[in-house]
């Protein structure tokens, strides 16, 4: 995957079809050059289409299916799937107040079994209580009132992830510096670290903090996030935002050097009780 800016998007079932896609073309001996020939479109198209960059045309995908060779009637469940992946997730009622690039964010988070997060700057969106989140997205560009309110909404609605009947496992990384950093009054502050306390309470949750004394490490450079799926098609898949845009990436040599870095950091960060005692003593302190 390659850095999002515009455009529609992908849900999870969407990354999975065009995968699948690939697969059966792969299987069938088919070069990209001869499936765009048979859509009277550029390899580029198809190579798109299998990456989930552009949406799954049911015409399109019906015609490399019969030059796939695939029969009729797993033809036309693969059909109902890409009608179906074609649908907006809930967030899309939100469009109106996130990037196009982050509504793929939402869509992995959605269906990770494991999410594995390291954020050196502020507490991580599924863990804000909403006057914190407010306080970090006042912080945006020159965003109104409005927007604001609808971006708070958006991050609390993510929140039921974690109460779900299978809630993905939560594995966080903090540095001391998220809770050091002032976020709108000592009050707020509080209210975020009991929070976080509570979170640390819950069976899908783990949290560490990477304490100042830890010095220089090497995820130090900035924030990102680990997904893994319950898909057998579905790589783990590595998303870093910036302040424009945001990177995916599902290649196995980068996915690992994430997570060699998440491993490292882990072995060096406050073991789960001494996370509890650590948020006791700050909450102290505020």
């Amino acid at each position: 995957m390659t850095e999002a800016r515009t455009g529609s998007a992908p849900t999870v079932l969407r990354l999975v079809l065009g995968k699948r896609l690939g697969a059966l073309r792969e299987k069938a001996k088919v070069t990209r050059e001869e499936a765009a020939t048979a859509l009277d479109v550029t390899p580029l198209t198809v190579r798109r289409m299998e990456n989930s960059e552009v949406g799954l045309k049911v015409p399109y995908v019906r015609v490399l299916l019969r030059a796939y060779g695939v029969p009729e009637r797993e033809a036309e469940e693969f059909i109902t799937l890409v009608k179906a992946a074609n649908r907006p997730g809930w967030w899309h009622r939100y469009r109106d107040a996130v990037p196009s690039w982050f509504s793929a964010y939402v869509s992995l988070e959605d269906e990770a079994s494991l999410i594995r997060t390291y954020e050196p700057h502020y507490v991580p969106g599924l863990l804000q209580t909403e006057e914190y989140a407010r306080g970090v997205l006042r912080a945006g560009f020159h965003r109104s009132v409005d927007d604001v309110e609808r971006r708070v909404d958006l991050r609390i609605e993510r929140q039921r992830l974690l109460t779900k009947q299978e809630a993905p496992i939560l594995w966080i990384l903090l540095e001391e510096a998220v809770l050091r950093r002032p976020v709108s009054s000592p009050a707020v502050m509080k209210a975020q670290v009991d929070r976080l306390l509570e979170a640390s309470t819950m069976p899908s949750v783990t949290l560490q903090i990477m304490p100042f004394a830890v010095g220089p490490h090497l995820g130090a450079f900035g924030p990102f996030h680990l997904f893994r799926f319950d898909i057998a098609e579905l790589p783990d898949i590595v998303y870093a935002e910036n302040l424009t845009g945001a990177v995916y990436l599902d290649q196995r040599v980068d996915v690992a050097a994430y997570l060699e870095v998440l491993d490292s950091m882990s072995a060096r960060a406050t073991s789960v009780k001494r996370t509890r005692d650590f948020l006791q003593h700050v909450r102290k302190e505020l």
